[in-house]
């Protein structure tokens, strides 16, 4: 009797150093890849050492307050996705609006996402629109893929009609008064994103 709880100590305190190893925060999925047994997680669960992050997703319960719960949310829930549009521009700092949804690109014919909370919209991008400009920011310990700026400048250009081209001007102006202008790779993710003669006049007449 003692060695069997003794043993369901030992397997609880490996799995919260599995999380701890892994920013705080697994997808069930992944929890139970690593070694973690379903009972396990259930019995952390009922004890409040874990939280339930959203469907799917478990975090240490005694964990600092998350900066942006709703990329995490997303980087986890969505893994093949790609943070765009309004919210890689408010990352970025590039926009005064406050996204209402969490804006994700998905590789065009990949299945819609199954998600209650956070709210999002899925946009679906083709061969190099989809794969170029990708960075990976590390945000309360999990690995988030996010459009570079100045792919996600490209971007608004491209879904204006969705956006709202005065947003998209708006977050150019924005970057020009950052300072820090990186030329080629604004032109080289407008031919990317077939826009360059569609972003050319803003770019004259703000550069």
């Amino acid at each position: 009797m003692a060695s069997t709880r003794e043993n369901a100590i030992s397997s609880k305190g490996r799995a919260i150093v599995t999380f701890k190893k892994n920013g705080g925060i697994l997808r069930t999925a992944e929890a139970i890849r690593k070694g973690i047994h379903p009972e396990t997680l259930y019995s952390l669960l009922r004890e409040g050492k874990l939280e339930r992050l959203s469907r799917g997703v478990l975090r240490i319960a005694d964990g600092h307050p998350l900066s942006n719960p709703d990329l995490v949310k997303v980087a986890k829930r969505i893994p093949t996705g790609v943070i765009c549009l309004l919210s890689a521009l408010s990352f970025h700092d590039l926009t005064t609006h406050v996204p209402h949804e969490v804006d994700v690109a998905l590789p065009f014919g990949a299945e819609q996402p199954r998600l209650q909370h956070p709210p999002f919209r899925a946009y679906r991008f083709r061969g190099k629109s989809f794969t170029e400009g990708i960075e990976t920011h590390s945000i309360d310990g999990v690995q988030v893929r996010i459009y570079s700026a100045e792919k996600t400048l490209a971007d608004c250009f491209k879904f204006r009609n969705k956006i709202g081209i005065n947003t998209a001007v708006e977050a150019l102006r924005m970057y020009r008064q950052r300072g820090k202008i990186k030329s080629n790779e604004l032109m080289k993710f407008a031919a990317i994103c077939r826009v360059k003669d569609v972003m050319r006049p803003y770019l004259e007449a703000i550069f």
